[in-house]
């Protein structure tokens, strides 16, 4: 214990930005359900750290003894001194929010700042301590520091858990848009788009794969601010390009490339989720809604895109999970036939089909997404925001009224 609690205190630093008064919306956490789908490295990971089993406890957690000097003091912080924050007693825990194979999310009220903020509590267990997921979280959300990317405020390390203090938003673009049923507004959906955008190029730019692209981990302010959550399967790829699990992303989002067996992936795997998304918000529907297996879910997309060849895509069929007895053959059509509400929408079908090719290499990138023709109608001023400022601040940007309509 005393090793990841030395960790923590490393990781995450006694700064705190506060939050002010134009900034107080109601913020809420999104759990992923999708632990299983671990690659076998952080399990590796995983195994080798351990809590022993009596460990010396740290001097950040010693009750001082009554000969202590200062015996009003009940321990030090592991944040330094006398600080507040790493503490239990200054956050109340209120309802439940969810809860996930490894962790609960509540929702509660830090006594620090006076605001709502959303607790992820993590299980230890006594011989594993803490999932290797959640040091990687922290340790990545350490680092990256957006307007669309949720904050995380504090750690708090207790003998039986591990609680990760993030800014509460009220609700996730799967909610969203299950109470708006039969798609979004298109220009709330532009507005969407490019904030989920310049989340990930600005993870892109420092080499951070978020794998794990949905809308249950896109959080949806009052204001509408979006905010990419659940860095637990994130990774840092590093160079030389290491090779990576085929196990990431839920299925519904998950990329041709990885679902044929590929892991020597990039950022393109993000971009296809994004498309997906995309998609879904306009039509109100999955865009491939897979209901069995992996290859239920490969001919839900092949159905749409053609089943690629060596001609179309060059090495396909040496990916491992390449098997034509198991693949049905479609030719290409293209998207606005299958949804042609995305020809409702200037620029939308030439979006769409940017994210959602087949072979990775031809799809498009956050940042070079940001700059396509389908965001004209934005504000310039949107394009020139730093990366912690709100894209509602620019004079103009809001959220329009939902149409009130049903399926089609």
């Amino acid at each position: 214990m005393f090793q990841i609690f030395v960790f923590f205190r490393n990781v995450f630093s006694a700064d705190w930005t506060g939050v002010n008064d134009h900034e107080r919306v109601q913020r809420q956490l999104s759990v992923s359900s999708d632990s299983k789908l671990l690659d076998d490295d952080i399990r590796e990971e995983t195994r080798v750290i351990m809590r022993p089993k009596k460990p010396p406890r740290p001097k950040s957690e010693v009750f001082l003894n009554k000969q202590d000097p200062h015996p009003r003091r009940k321990r030090f912080s592991a944040f330094g001194g006398d600080s507040p924050f790493g503490k239990s007693d200054a956050y109340i825990k209120l309802e439940q929010l969810g809860e996930g194979s490894y962790a609960t999310v509540y929702k509660g009220y830090s006594n620090l700042t006076q605001q709502v903020v959303a607790l992820k509590e993590i299980r230890l267990q006594e011989e594993e301590g803490a999932p290797f997921t959640a040091i990687r979280e922290a340790s990545l959300l350490k680092e990256l520091k957006h307007s669309n990317i949720v904050t995380l405020h504090d750690i708090v390390h207790t003998r039986e858990t591990l609680t990760f203090v993030f800014e509460y938003v009220n609700t996730d673009l799967s909610q969203y848009m299950d109470r708006h049923p039969g798609g979004l507004d298109h220009r709330n959906v532009r507005l969407f788009l490019f904030q989920l955008l310049r989340g990930l190029s600005y993870c892109h730019k420092r080499r951070v794969l978020h794998r794990d692209v949905k809308p249950q981990n896109l959080l949806i302010s009052g204001l509408g601010e979006l905010k990419l959550a659940d860095f637990g399967l994130a990774r840092a790829k590093s160079v030389p390009s290491h090779t990576y699990s085929n196990e990431v992303v839920t299925l519904w989002y998950r990329p041709p490339d990885v679902l044929l067996g590929s892991t020597e992936y990039s950022t393109s795997l993000d971009m296809w989720g994004v498309g997906c998304i995309f998609v879904e918000m306009i039509t109100g529907m999955a865009t491939f809604p897979g209901i069995r297996d992996t290859y239920d879910q490969l001919d839900k997309i092949f159905k749409l895109l053609g089943t690629p060849t060596e001609e179309t895509w060059p090495g396909v069929t040496h990916l491992s999970g390449y098997k034509p007895k198991l693949l049905g053959f479609y030719r290409a059509r293209k998207l606005g036939h299958s949804f042609p509400r995305l020809y409702d929408i200037v620029e939308g079908e030439a979006m769409a089909s940017a994210f959602l090719q087949l072979n990775p290499e031809g799809r498009i990138g956050a940042e070079d997404a940001l700059s396509h023709p389908y965001f004209a109608p934005l504000p310039r001023k949107l394009f020139e925001l730093p990366d912690e400022a709100s894209i509602f601040t620019v004079e103009g940007v809001y959220l329009y009224p939902e149409p009130n309509r049903q399926y089609k």
